[in-house]
């Protein structure tokens, strides 16, 4: 692993990017598996979708990537586009069972 500002050439980069690449998969599967989890406890109307959750999701990601030095409007894009699928498959689960 190397560091941004350590990469000599783009192949460099390249290689780290993919690595980068890699461990998003991994971590989003990671979180995709909480998600498809919640759906089963939301069956029951004490468990069901509060309206607070997802800003508080999206103001952690915000700071988090601040913090990080990404830019939170993009962080905010991608979470919004995770938040949105998660709500839909959700939705689809319950309205199923």
């Amino acid at each position: 692993m190397k560091k941004a500002n350590e990469c000599q050439n783009m192949s460099e980069v390249r290689a780290e990017i993919d690595r980068v690449d890699q461990a998003l998969v991994d971590m989003l599967a990671e979180r995709w598996s909480y998600v498809d989890r919640a759906w089963v406890f939301k069956r029951s109307p004490e468990e069901a979708s509060v309206p607070w959750r997802n800003k508080d999701v999206i103001d952690k990601v915000r700071a988090r990537a601040e913090k990080s030095g990404m830019p939170p409007e993009m962080a905010e894009a991608l979470w919004r586009m995770i938040i949105g699928w998660g709500i839909q498959y959700e939705e689809e689960r319950l309205r199923d069972k």
